[in-house]
């Protein structure tokens, strides 16, 4: 048998568990993956690709090797609040800690959470966030997130969120007014101008992002839904989060509020929801026929008490659902495997039935559902897709034995257990370094813009060694 023509690659993974979650849900033991540019060429078992030469080769034994996480909702901007807040439910959590922190916030503070925020992400396996920046939300500043998540080697995008005027939810709920500082108009001309700066197919992308579905006004939702269709983007908004926000919208305008998007034809493809807890049976089936996205948020839910997803009869429906971790100071570690955990453990504690989420279907939620949620063409390993890939230690003790991949990845393995990140093929992370963006100067620099943002935001009070 003739021996196969050597073939030549940028970069050789080899030796590792190649978990692919392609359509087969392949898995290859040992298997390698061959990258050149930005995409991947080949994937099989290593036998398979022994033809294969490479510029770098990476000796993945004793490792897994598997797509890049997505991170569906995020707020790096809260990086410099992390541990605050504790034991409040969602709207005294906002109206008597992140209001206040988020008024005061500047955008030198924003640029500093940022920074944290990536490295942290990376570290952790995440090649794709999609950041819900609102504080503040200026041209500038949000422009300036966007620039560092693209610096430090993520892609993604980030959702600029708008609020526009106080609407009587809003005022209801004792939101101060210092968070109302644009018009409608004003919104929507902003984000316009920071879309063409950062349009579809940036390797960070600029979205709309109503803040709340509740109680931002419906105009501006509207305007915001409009304009995702004119620069050919997605939105992001959060959406029934709490277990009030249906009722409160019903009183307020005679509709839930997903069924409002669905009558208006507001409810498309583009949509990204953040949370979607308290939907009724109509809207999980509006939001599926829509074919919108959904961000799960585990680890935030459970923190706020806000409730279970129904996860089961979403992805029933045909959302996409990504798995999202909310923010320094809610989800308080950007660990998606962490958050793959949760969401399994949620879901049975939520239906008693062990059935009804495993290994593997959270597994999808943080890598191709992810990828399909945010618009990306990774979250696959197959000839073709992004490079986007982790490397992750499975020789330490808490991992061993290994018997089943993909059950010791979602269950055993964590955020830290991540040894390489590559995002389009470049390594951005590797033996505990990141590689494009100086970690030790963005963790000094958090710290002291956290100590003048908690003093500025008069918010000392939350800092008591124990809480009663």
């Amino acid at each position: 048998m003739a021996q196969p023509i050597p073939q030549h690659c940028d970069l050789l993974l080899t030796g590792g568990t190649v978990v692919t979650v392609d359509d087969a849900r392949t898995v290859h033991r040992p298997g390698s993956v061959a990258i050149t540019g930005s995409r991947i060429v080949a994937v099989g078992t290593q036998a398979e690709l022994a033809h294969w030469r490479a510029d770098t080769v990476i000796d993945c034994t004793g490792r897994a090797v598997l797509p890049g996480l997505v991170d569906g909702h995020n707020h790096l901007a809260q990086a410099l609040a992390r541990g605050l807040g504790e034991g409040m439910s969602i709207v005294p959590w906002l109206c008597e800690f992140m209001w206040p922190y988020s008024i005061a916030m500047t955008g030198a503070d924003a640029i500093a959470a940022a920074r944290l925020g990536v490295v942290e992400a990376l570290r952790a396996g995440v090649t794709t966030i999609i950041d819900n920046h609102y504080a503040p939300s200026d041209l500038a500043t949000t422009l300036a997130v966007a620039d560092i998540i693209e610096e430090a080697g993520l892609r993604g995008a980030v959702a600029r969120g708008m609020i526009g005027a106080r609407t009587e939810i809003a005022a209801r709920r004792g939101q101060p007014e210092g968070l109302f500082r644009y018009s409608a108009a004003d919104e929507l001309a902003m984000t316009r101008d920071a879309v063409r700066h950062r349009p579809r197919g940036s390797k960070v992308e600029i979205w709309p992002a109503p803040l709340n579905l509740t109680y931002v006004d419906q105009d501006l939702v509207r305007g915001c839904v409009e304009l995702a269709a004119e620069c050919d983007t997605r939105w992001h908004t959060h959406c029934c989060e709490g277990g009030k926000d249906p009722e409160s919208y019903l009183e307020a305008y005679g509709v839930r509020p997903v069924q409002w998007l669905a009558k208006e034809g507001l409810l498309d493809e583009r949509a990204t929801l953040a949370h979607a807890i308290w939907l009724d049976d109509d809207e999980i089936a509006q939001v599926g026929a829509a074919g919108a996205g959904v961000a799960h948020n585990p680890a935030s839910n459970a923190y706020l008490a806000s409730g279970t997803i129904r996860l089961r009869e979403l992805r029933k429906a045909g959302a996409a659902v990504s798995l999202g971790s909310d923010g320094p100071s809610c989800g308080h570690r950007q660990d998606l495997f962490e958050a793959m955990k949760l969401s399994i453990f949620s879901q049975r504690l939520a239906t008693l039935d062990p059935t009804s989420c495993r290994a593997e279907d959270a597994l999808e939620l943080a890598t191709r559902e992810g990828a399909r949620y945010a618009g990306v063409g990774a979250g696959v390993l197959e000839p073709g897709r992004l490079a986007d890939i982790i490397v992750v230690d499975l020789d330490r003790p808490h991992v061993q034995p290994l018997h089943r991949a993909v059950s010791s990845l979602v269950y055993a393995a964590r955020g830290s257990d991540v040894e390489i990140t590559i995002v389009g093929g470049q390594i951005v992370y590797r033996d505990g370094r990141c590689l494009l963006i100086d970690e030790d100067a963005a963790v000094a620099q958090a710290a002291r813009h956290a100590e003048l943002l908690i003093a500025r935001a008069g918010m000392h009070g939350l800092r008591q060694p124990w809480s009663h």
